[in-house]
This record gives structure tokens, C-alpha cells and sequence, in this order.
């Protein structure tokens, strides 16, 4: 293979699954060592399910060793040889009920090493709350009304202890049970039952698991009398997931963060993303998303670990452009993520104003953020940050006023896109979240929009990340959100594509001239200087990066999509048209 020319500090980002091109890394790593991407990344964010894990595709962890089924260690040397540095995640709030330590605690019970490296909810809460007929305790109005929630009812998954008893465990995010049928067999042991009442008692609940009926509702008639030994038998045989959070006031869990962080360094890690951290600091009377202080010196602790592991941290954190967050992360020095750009984009190309956006990205050169940008990503387009919020009284304005916000949505609901929201603690759905779309679906699957999208994105300051998909002009897969049935909104933009697709993608123009653009923001010492912005009417764009001998501008009308950069490359200036 040719030699790798030497690339710029913040050059561009890979973001994909392990599996995401071909059936492995491997597959991957293939594309990259074709010559159409010579020069092209520098960087490659591999999502979670480099690691072993069984839920919400990769972000429910079992342990942070290497999916042999899809990962080698030859491939991170590959990735080695092509200079191609690493960005993982580690997930702060929560590990799978399959973890080492919580099966731990399922086996062992209150004898358990592992008692307190998870949160038990009655615990947690005692003294603060009342017991409902289900042996929960129920918080005062006064902290349940204060929690941010992440999904309908309270925060928990009642798993079985040693004991006999269901014990429930604070769970912010997913989880998933399974109830499987029963036979005669299983209903042996109930006293009196004969074979037909058995055969009638498991086509009821049979039928009732076929429908998704909440079990307890079931009705056996003139067999009532057997239902909850019967009940009993068949939670049993139930399975099930889920995200179960870390309890961070335990040392245990900062002795596995440690250890976690020192293996991902080995991996070849450079930049960390702190999946879910605003939630991992807990306090009753608190929101227990974001808390102050305690947020705040748990970040600080894991960047101590990081940086003695020669990583760069990155939190990752969705919440109102109003409420501010981003300015104290930045303030803090951490680096952040550009969660506003994927919805100021698609405002910016559907109304031909630079106005929103031309604000953010001042604001991105004012207070010197260091991001990481995004159209499209593993998740949605995120739509509740650019919102304003009320804090103490006064009403910060968002980066989009709410009627705008709301045309970002119609527009891409009609294109196709569906929508995830968030819940109150008595399941009142509180607002849209973010909208599940492909970019390129997100934009009318205009290529021309498109490209233009994607010079901007390389335009605007911070390190630009590219999801896979977005590359090759992927559309919306209704086929695969509808198969994962509910909750499975997210697999609208999570296509696998096979080298036979990848390589018949890059024929097409629109793969090519994305190709090309980036392979100059990769390179181009240009964007290692200053941005400057033209005075242009407001359906246009003028943006011009400086460094040294070096220049880069983009120069684009936002009424009919078309742009040129110019570029000096040795000394010669170049343009490109489009």
C-alpha cells in the first residue's frame, strides 16, 4: 500500500458499527484500503458493539473485551497501519444484566461482592417514598415530579434474587422481557390441575403472550383459583435485558472505570465518549440528570483516569441549546459535541437562510469550542437542542425559534423520518426528542443538498464526523425500523451495506465528489488555522479557513445548492466546482 501522507491534527472522522459494511471490522478496513479513500480518514468512532454486549445495539455493555465475532486484534493493527487513530465509548451509567457483576448479584444475592456496584431502587429511596401493593417504593410528589426520565413510569427492572424475591433495580434506560409459553409440563407441579384444565390454562396464556396482553389481566374464568401459582410458573420462564446503572458513590465502579480506560488505551483508543454520564451522579431531591456539583466531579475524576491514559475525553450530552450546558462543559475545557448542527443544517438548505446558522457558527469561533460535528449518526437528528429554556426566571433563546423547530420536524417527518420522546415520571410525554432519519432522507434525498450539507459540515469548525451511511446516500430503511418493532425507530438509519454495494457506491457522483471534499479537509493544513466569514446576501455562504501559505473557501448559493472551493495545494491555487 502507498505510503499515508502525513494529516492534519483534527481531520476527519469515520463513524460506524463493526458490522455496519460487509458481516466484519475486516470488511471495513477493506474500504479503507481502497484507493477512492486514500487520505480520507483520520480518525474511525467505532460504536459499541466492538465490545461484547446484547442490548440497544451495543450501548448495553457486558464486558469491555473484544467482540471476537466481529473484531480481531489484526484488525486494530490494520487500522494501526493505515494511521487511522481510535474513538470509543465507554457507557458511564449502566452495564447489561449479563455483565460479570451483575450476574454476580443475581447468583449470590445480599452475599454478593457486587451488592452495592448497582443501584437497588428501595434502597435508594427509603425514607423518601411510600410502598405501592407491588413492594415499590413510590418517591414523594416532591422528588418523583424532579426526575428526568428516558422512558413511560418509573426507572426500574425487578430482577429475581436467591431469596425468592423480586428486587427492584434502578434501570434509566433500556430493557426488554421476554415471556415464553408453557406446556402442561410446566404446570406439574400445580395441585389439582387436571390435563384438560392444564391444556385450557396454557392456551389462555399462550394467547395472551402471542398478543403482548399484560398478563396480570388475563382472566382464567373457572380456573381463577390457580392463576397466581400458575403466574408464578410462567415468570419463571421468562428472559430478559436490560441497561441496569452503576452506582458511582461505590468504589468498586471507579476501580472498573480505571481498569475500562486502561484497556481501551490498549486498544488504540484516543478519544473517549462518555455515553450517558449526566445521569450517572444520583441524589435524592435532585433531577438525577446533570446534577451540580456531584456531575461535575465525577467528570473530573474520569478525566484524571483519561488523562493518565493519554486519552481524550469526550462527554456526551443532549439538552436545550437554552439551558446552557454546552458553554459550562466547554468552560470546563472538555470538548464537546455539535448536537445543533445536524437541525441548523437542514433549516439553512430548506429556507436558503444563513442566518441560524451563520449565529452558531460565530458563537463556535467566539468562545474557541472544540467540537465534534455530525449530519447523521447512530441515533437521530437531534431537534430538542436547538430549543430556548427558562432557567431562574429568564427565557434564553434557542438557536432556532419553536416555529422554526417545528418545520425542521414537519419537513423531515414527511420525508419519512419518526419520532422518539421523552417521558415524565407519571408517563406524560413531556416533548420530541429527536426525529430517525438518513440525512440524505432527511434532505429529500437530494443529492445536491446533500453535497452541499457535507461542505458546510467540513467548513464549520471542529472535528467532522461522518456517519457511514450518510457517505453513500443512504435512504430510510422502513423495512428494518418495522421489524424491530417497538423501539426499533432507530434502525431507519442503521442499514449494513455489503462490499458488493460499497463497491458499486463509489461510482456515483455523489460518493465521489464527498470523497474528494474530505479528503482535502483531511489534508489541507488550511483547516489547522482561523476561520474568517464573507459578507455575503443571506441565501449565500462565504467561508474561509487560513493558516499560514495555506487557504480553503467555500463560496455556496443556498437558493439552487451549487458551490466552489478554492484551495491552495503547493503553491497553486485550485478550484472546485459543483
Amino acid at each position: 500500500m502507498d505510503q499515508v501522507t502525513s494529516r492534519i491534527s483534527n481531520g476527519v472522522m469515520l463513524n460506524a458499527y463493526p458490522d455496519s459494511i460487509g458481516e466484519k471490522l475486516e470488511d471495513t478496513i477493506t474500504m479503507l484500503e481502497m484507493a477512492e479513500f486514500k487520505d480520507v480518514f483520520s480518525f474511525f468512532y467505532i460504536l459499541p458493539t466492538f465490545f461484547n454486549s446484547d442490548l440497544d445495539r451495543g450501548f448495553s455493555i457486558i464486558d469491555y473485551n473484544i467482540n471476537e465475532d466481529l473484531v480481531s486484534i489484526e484488525n486494530l493493527e490494520a487500522l494501526n497501519a493505515l494511521d487511522i487513530k481510535l474513538k470509543f465509548d465507554i457507557v458511564l451509567n449502566h452495564l447489561s444484566v449479563a455483565s460479570p457483576q451483575f450476574q454476580d448479584l443475581l447468583k449470590l444475592g445480599e452475599q454478593s461482592k457486587y451488592k452495592h456496584f448497582f443501584i437497588n431502587w428501595n434502597t435508594f429511596w427509603e425514607g423518601y417514598g411510600e410502598y405501592d401493593e407491588n413492594g415499590i417504593i413510590i418517591p414523594k410528589a416532591e422528588y418523583l415530579n424532579k426526575l428526568f426520565m428516558r422512558k413511560s413510569g418509573l426507572p426500574i427492572l425487578k430482577v429475581p434474587f436467591p431469596d425468592g424475591t423480586e428486587q427492584p433495580y434502578w434501570n434509566t434506560f433500556y430493557q426488554e422481557i421476554k415471556y415464553h409459553k408453557i406446556t402442561i409440563n410446566d404446570l406439574d407441579k400445580v395441585e389439582g390441575l387436571t390435563l384438560d384444565k392444564a391444556e385450557l390454562i396454557c392456551d389462555i396464556i399462550n394467547s395472551a403472550i402471542d398478543s403482548g396482553r399484560d398478563l396480570n389481566s388475563v382472566q382464567l374464568n373457572d380456573l381463577e383459583s390457580y392463576k397466581n401459582e400458575v403466574l408464578s410458573i410462567v415468570h419463571e420462564h421468562r428472559s430478559y435485558l436490560g441497561q441496569m446503572d452503576v452506582n458511582a458513590k461505590s468504589p468498586m465502579v471507579w476501580a472498573f472505570y480505571e481498569e475500562t480506560l486502561a484497556k481501551l488505551k490498549g486498544f488504540g483508543c484516543k478519544i473517549l465518549r462518555l455515553d450517558a454520564f449526566a445521569y450517572l451522579h444520583k441524589e435524592i431531591g435532585q433531577s438525577n440528570f446533570f446534577n451540580k456539583p456531584g456531575t461535575w466531579e465525577y467528570l473530573e475524576r474520569i478525566r484524571k483516569i483519561a488523562h493518565d491514559n493519554d486519552l481524550i475525553v469526550l462527554p456526551e450530552i443532549h439538552a436545550e441549546y437554552g439551558l446552557h450546558l454546552h458553554d459550562e462543559v466547554a468552560d470546563k475545557g472538555y470538548r464537546i459535541y455539535d448536537f445543533f448542527l445536524p437541525g441548523l443544517m437542514i433549516h439553512t438548505l430548506e429556507t436558503a437562510s444563513n442566518k441560524s446558522l451563520l449565529n452558531w457558527v460565530k458563537e463556535l469561533v467566539t468562545k474557541a469550542y472544540k467540537t465534534v460535528n455530525m449530519l447523521g449518526c447512530h441515533d437521530g437528528i437531534p431537534v430538542l437542542d436547538l430549543k430556548g429554556k427558562e432557567v431562574n426566571g429568564h427565557y434564553n433563546k434557542g438557536l432556532l425559534s419553536e416555529e422554526e423547530i417545528e418545520h425542521v420536524m414537519k419537513v423531515i417527518l414527511e420525508r419519512g423520518g419518526r419520532v422518539k420522546n421523552l417521558y415524565s415520571a407519571s408517563g406524560k410525554k413531556l416533548s420530541y426528542y429527536q426525529v430517525n432519519a438518513t440525512f440524505f432522507s432527511a434532505l429529500g434525498e437530494d443529492d445536491k443538498k446533500l453535497l452541499l450539507a457535507r461542505a458546510i459540515q467540513l467548513f464549520i469548525p471542529g472535528i467532522p464526523q461522518i456517519w457511514y451511511l450518510d457517505l453513500f446516500a443512504g435512504k430510510n430503511d422502513y423495512e428494518a425500523a418495522d421489524k424491530a418493532g417497538s423501539g426499533g425507530h432507530k434502525e431507519i438509519n442503521r442499514s449494513n451495506l455489503t462490499l458488493d454495494e460499497i463497491k458499486q457506491g463509489i461510482k456515483k457522483d455523489i460518493v465521489q465528489n464527498q470523497l474528494k471534499i474530505m479528503r482535502l479537509r483531511n489534508t489541507s493544513k488550511a483547516f489547522n488555522g482561523s476561520i474568517s466569514i464573507g459578507h455575503t446576501p443571506e441565501d449565500e455562504l462565504d467561508l474561509t479557513w487560513i493558516f499560514n501559505e495555506e487557504c480553503a473557501q467555500l463560496k455556496a448559493n443556498l437558493n439552487n445548492f451549487s458551490f466552489t472551493i478554492n484551495y491552495k495545494e503547493s503553491g497553486l491555487m485550485k478550484t472546485m466546482s459543483f
